[in-house]
């Protein structure tokens, strides 16, 4: 194991956030994420977890710097979360020869995620 990474947010702080500023979400959401999340009553919650997800991963890969677009979560058939990573992001995946596996969770108040570097 390369790493584990470990990031807990209060939703309404991120839901205000993208309400004061609105183009936020394009600096740090995919057009896929945030196209998920626009499917659900509470689209902050599923939010949340992935900006979650992308501070699990940034730390389980030891990267000095979040890259928010360089870490995509995306959903496979069966529903299960996974990333897709770029940039500096996927070279130091590779660089440790590291799969990277993310799981999510929330509350009605808080999100989670964890991402192990394998």
């Amino acid at each position: 194991m390369h790493g584990v990474g470990l990031d807990l947010l209060d939703i309404a702080r991120l839901e205000r956030a993208l309400e004061r500023r609105p183009r936020l979400a394009g600096r740090l959401f995919s057009d896929g994420e945030l196209a998920y999340a626009a499917t659900h009553a509470r689209p902050g919650q599923h939010l949340a977890a992935r900006f979650c997800a992308k501070e699990a991963v940034t730390k389980a890969l030891g990267l000095d710097v979040l890259r928010p677009l360089e870490i995509e979560v995306v959903r496979d058939a069966a529903g299960r979360p996974s990333v897709e990573l770029a940039g500096a992001a996927a070279a130091r995946a590779q660089e440790l020869g590291a799969t990277v596996l993310v799981t999510l969770t929330h509350t009605a108040v808080t999100a989670g995620a964890v991402a192990v570097a394998a």
